[in-house]
């Protein structure tokens, strides 16, 4: 029997299709026309390849104490190549090719360390570094080949390694092995991702998206921009880290092995600070490399912005005199070439605080172009790479006699009255053999001495003969010990690495002279002047002048001001400023106030300061030594020194290798207290050539 359906069922039938056909169509033109760019790929994005990236977090900035910036960073654009999307392709050596010589082309440099030369005949390179020698045995095992072979020979056996036809020319031929060595040391060792070409402009950007070569990708990084050419000591580089550094520090921070890491300077104290926390995203990829779709999975973390101790404009002026001092010293048509002056260094402090507020060494460098220069710095037989200001111990001549005065008052040797008769010469021990006669300064010239001097009145002259006779009676471990108090031989507190010095100990002798020798009398003698085993660094005598000047308050050193957040709203951290101590027998350094006041007026330093603007306390010292950087023997010129005598603010160091005398560099300190003070708003000036009263 034939089944009949009713028209009303046959309504609601059709009413259902209806509603679902326009839910689909619906649907399907939403899908058209918002997510018609999104979706492109999806169809291939299942069988794409995903892996996970690193997203470098933006590096924070170094300004100074004003907040002006000196170091910050700028976004780059750099070409990478993905070795494993070449994996089963015929034309992977055309390809490269092809983009080395688009590099070539545009003017844009690229990466080849591939130590054989461009041409035929082909020979390694005369100047390989430990680096590339490194990273060619390493290749040459990996391969199994002789670490002998002659680069013509592994020329040979790379074309056939790699499949390069012999239709391609030899020069050609050249390039891509460089290429692919490159890529393949990457799976031999442990080493940052390949990047072909870095900082590239927009123009190259623009033309390899046109040719879309496969496995060739632009990635965004940053570059470190200077905004100043001064205190490229200070500021310190980044650089690659080595897998040492990776392993015992960076892996367990979470650092990824490519990521730029603080090689010296604030950029390497605070790096951890300035570094941010990296992010991560997923980058899918077709069989040909291209970029199918990326995912940012963890946003990264800016770092931190550091505002150092150091005022640039204060640091600019000290970096300008040290070095115009220094030609004004070797224009003296006297001075051979073998004696020029070839190092130097200043540094300014904060006398209640221990702020280090400028710090300079000579010769210096410009941090911008730093790796572009490099090979010429090291070789620089000046060494401009090396921070005399930290590293550079020296003996303190003169300067070195508020030490030996401190010791002789607090052991009660001598009091703030006692007398001392300067007859020239030191006699105590002429009948010795052998004789041991030394000499006040003056008597070369003047066949006599001071005559009578007190404790001030022998610092303002720099009685030689007082403070042989002060050092031999307090002895030898009561100058140490003063020495130390002060701070002299021992860590200042600056935050970047230092060098110790040594003080006048029987140990630092043998120490420093490789010898079993005792300690003899002579050595204390000379000792209680600033000679013999009496080495220190500029920061280390900045400090000995910053606790004179505070009446025996040492405070550490420090080249922070403060950390503050990324967006720069909070301060993070912030040095108490605390001191570490007082120098016990504080009492007496009045009295060695009083006595560097005078040098300053009466003294040595005198025509620098004797009509400047701001009372000036000085110690002067000219030292006949050879220093620490192995020079020849030629007076050093020394100076310490603080302002203003009666509110002290700052203390300064100089120190001039090869300068003649403490009194010739004395103008460096006077252009850095010119600056400073015409520089505080809080400050009255005078015009100079007025008398102080």
């Amino acid at each position: 029997m034939q089944k009949y359906y009713k028209p009303s069922r046959f309504v609601v039938i059709f009413v259902l299709m209806g509603l679902l056909l326009a839910i689909y169509m619906t649907t399907l033109y939403k899908l058209q026309l918002f997510n018609s760019g999104a979706d492109a790929n999806a169809a291939y994005l299942a069988d794409g390849t995903s892996k996970t990236q690193t997203l470098t977090a933006n590096r924070g900035e170094i300004l100074d104490r004003n907040g002006v910036p000196l170091v910050s960073s700028s976004p780059v654009y750099n070409v990478t190549i993905s070795r494993p999307a070449f994996q089963g392709r015929d034309d992977i050596n055309t390809v490269i090719l092809d983009l080395i010589h688009t590099a070539i082309d545009n003017d844009v440099a690229y990466t080849d360390t591939f130590p054989v030369t461009p041409g035929a005949p082909f020979a390694y390179v005369l100047d390989m570094s430990d680096t590339q020698r490194k990273y060619l045995n390493a290749y040459l095992d990996y391969c199994h080949w002789s670490p002998d072979i002659s680069a013509s020979d592994l020329i040979v056996k790379m074309k056939e390694r790699y499949g390069i036809d012999y239709t391609m020319n030899i020069s050609d031929a050249r390039l891509v092995i460089g290429v692919r060595y490159e890529l393949e040391l990457r799976a031999v060792i442990y080493m940052n991702s390949y990047v072909f070409a870095s900082a590239i402009d927009i123009d190259f950007i623009t033309l390899l998206e046109e040719k879309r070569y496969p496995g060739v990708n632009i990635e965004t990084s940053a570059k470190r921009v200077y905004h100043t050419t001064y205190a490229a000591h200070l500021l310190g580089y980044i650089g690659s880290m080595s897998q040492e550094e990776y392993n015992n520090t960076y892996k367990a921070r979470g650092y990824s092995y490519s990521a730029q890491v603080g090689k010296s300077g604030a950029e390497v104290v605070y790096e951890q600070e300035l570094h941010g926390t990296d992010g991560s995203q997923t980058v899918t990829t077709a069989d040909d490399g291209t970029v199918l779709n990326v995912e940012t999975t963890t946003a990264p973390i800016p770092g931190k912005n550091v505002f150092l101790s150091v005022d640039i404009g204060l640091q600019a002026a000290t970096e300008d005199s040290l070095t115009a001092q220094i030609d004004v010293i070797n224009a003296d048509p006297e001075r051979a070439d073998k004696d020029r002056v070839t190092g130097g260094a200043a540094v300014v402090t904060d006398v209640n605080t221990g702020e280090v507020l400028a710090l300079a060494s000579y010769p210096s460098y410009d941090p911008s172009t730093l790796f572009t220069d490099y090979a010429d710095l090291v070789q620089n037989p000046s060494q401009p790479l090396y921070n005399r200001a930290i590293k550079g111990t020296y003996n303190p001549g003169s300067t070195f006699k508020m030490v030996t005065g401190l010791a002789g008052l607090r052991t009660g040797t001598i009091t703030p009255s006692t007398v001392i008769f300067d007859g020239g010469r030191f006699m105590k021990y002429a009948t010795t053999n052998p004789p041991f006669i030394p000499q006040c300064w003056i008597y070369p010239t003047t066949h006599a001495g001071h005559g009578n001097e007190t404790v001030v009145t022998a610092l303002r002259d720099s009685c030689n003969v007082f403070f042989y006779t002060v050092g031999d009676e307090v002895g030898q471990p009561a100058l140490a010990q003063a020495a130390a108090d002060f701070g002299l031989g021992s860590p200042t507190g600056i935050e970047l690495p230092e060098a110790l010095g040594a003080r006048p100990t029987q140990e630092n002798k043998q120490r420093l002279l490789k010898t079993d020798d005792i300690w003899y009398a002579a050595n204390t003698v000379l000792s209680a002047i600033g000679q013999d085993i009496n080495y220190y660094t500029p920061v280390q005598l900045a400090k000995y002048a910053a606790t004179i000047a505070s009446g025996g308050t040492k405070y550490p050193l420090t080249i922070l001001n403060s950390i503050r957040s990324a967006d720069f709203t909070s301060v993070v951290d912030q040095p108490a400023h605390q001191p570490e101590g007082t120098v016990p027998g504080n009492e007496y350094i009045k009295y060695l106030q009083e006595g560097m006041k005078l040098v300053a007026s009466e003294g040595s330093a005198s025509s620098a300061f004797k009509k400047f603007f701001i009372p000036v306390a000085a110690k002067t010292g000219t030292v006949q030594s050879s220093n620490t950087m192995g020079n020849s023997l030629l007076n050093n010129g020394v100076l310490v020194c603080y302002a203003p005598a009666d509110n002290p603010q700052i203390a300064i160091s100089v120190v001039v290798e090869k300068g003649t005398s403490g009194s010739t560099i004395t103008q460096i300190a006077k252009d850095i207290m010119s600056y400073y003070f015409r520089n505080k708003p809080d400050v009255t000036v005078a015009q100079d050539n007025t008398l102080l009263p």
